[in-house]
């Protein structure tokens, strides 16, 4: 399993896709190898998550610089140095590691995990070298409409999912879309593609139910103003927050919402100044709380003891679904979602029976639907997430599902 999201790296939710594989795959008669980048390369590290690993799992950290970091120069480098990724340095150490484990495990499959791209390269060289199959985990759409932005970069990222899906046995997308997409781009290849969306952990939310004191206030508490949580960054494309604060602006200043009535709170948003910078802007800077990251298990507990939840994805990655939502429907809490009705978000969010949503890009939209959202909120009867929906979206699921195709790949 070649994965640069894994312990100890902190701050992205990319890491639980691994990570509870790595948990699973054991009980369900598969074990895990994991190739991953050595914590040099994470520009933040925290060791709550280690402890998920199961005792005994073989783990093995091969060199990886990142260049915006270890390899400037007077705060600049060569953009060359950079492509497909800022950890490409980590591919060279990475396939002498990956062939030492070949030889000292022989393992039935290799699989490797999208978004750092690199992990596709290295995947491809230890199975051209071995013959070994190859599955490739893109996730989401590597070089698509405007992304990555430098026109080099996109070609990097073009030649390499195109190698990927020549060269893997499969290759796994999270979102229908995703997969129609690639689909369509490389249609010889659309029967070796399959859809294993992201999940929730159960014994994750469970355990933070029992040893985690809620981190906000629960919504009985009246004398607070009700909480809306945003879990997450922040991205200025894709999770762009200027419209919902227009909206936030032209409530305040018509009288209908006031700072006593409810509370924007983004953890671990990233882009703060971004934040900081539209809420004085829309002079809603007493409606906006800012607060730094925290532990996965706090952040569970946060979840569940907040009124609600936040959840934005634009028009242009109506393709993807953020690995957060999941953790969102087990949470309980009514949703409210920011993105285009006709994109993969939306879907989920439909199928779960959650169906306050307007588009991230129209403040008209998204006014009405905030007034319509508090309302149901203050009475009581807002939309709560179909616990079917719920159920069918475990991580240990998920897993099982992994592991049909991983019987499919060497059989």
């Amino acid at each position: 399993m070649i994965a640069y999201h894994f312990p100890p790296l902190a701050g992205s939710s990319g890491i639980q896709r691994t990570l509870r594989f790595v948990q699973h795959l054991p009980l369900l008669g598969w074990q895990p190898l994991v190739l991953s980048a050595h914590p040099l390369a994470y520009e933040k590290t925290g060791e709550d998550l280690l402890q998920d690993v199961p005792a005994g799992t073989v783990v093995r950290r091969a060199l990886a610089l990142d260049t915006a970091r270890h390899l400037q120069l007077g705060g600049r480098y060569f953009e060359w140095m950079a492509r497909p990724d800022r950890w490409i340095s980590w591919k060279f150490a990475a396939i002498r590691t990956g062939l030492q484990l070949i030889e000292a495990y022989k393992p039935d499959v290799i699989w490797s995990t999208y978004p750092i791209a690199t992990a596709h390269v290295i995947a491809s060289r230890l199975h051209r070298k071995t013959g070994i199959p190859w599955v490739a985990d893109f996730r989401d759409p590597m070089a698509h409409d405007g992304f990555p932005s430098d026109p080099r970069t996109w070609q990097s990222y073009l030649a390499i999912e195109a190698d990927a899906i020549a060269q893997a046995h499969t290759s796994i997308f999270t979102t229908p879309g995703a997969a129609r997409m690639y689909q369509q781009r490389y249609p010889g290849a659309a029967s070796r593609m399959v859809v294993l969306e992201n999940g929730y952990d159960e014994e994750s939310f469970l355990t933070a139910e029992s040893t985690r004191s809620p981190v906000a206030k629960t919504p009985t508490d009246k004398a607070q103003p009700l909480v809306l949580l945003h879990s997450g960054i922040i991205y200025p494309l894709e999770r762009d927050p200027t419209q919902l604060f227009v909206a936030l602006g032209r409530l305040k200043h018509a009288g209908l919402l006031v700072a006593g009535e409810l509370c924007i709170r983004f953890r671990a948003a990233v882009h703060e100044d971004l934040l900081k910078a539209l809420a004085q802007t829309c002079d809603v800077q007493d409606m906006i709380e800012l607060l730094p990251a925290i532990t996965y298990l706090d952040a569970l507990a946060e979840m569940m003891a907040v009124d609600a939840l936040l959840v934005m994805q634009a028009s242009n990655c109506n393709a993807q679904i953020p690995a957060k939502i999941y953790e969102y429907l087990r949470a309980g809490k009514p949703i409210l979602g920011l993105t285009d009705p006709e994109g993969d978000t939306a879907v989920v969010l439909q199928q779960a029976g959650i169906h306050s949503v307007a588009h991230l890009d129209s403040a008209d939209e998204i006014t009405t639907e905030l007034l319509a959202f508090m309302a149901a909120l203050k009475e009581a009867r807002a939309e709560l997430p179909n616990p079917v929906a719920v159920h069918s979206a475990s991580r240990k699921g998920r897993a099982e599902s992994f592991v049909q195709l991983l019987n499919q790949v060497t059989h």
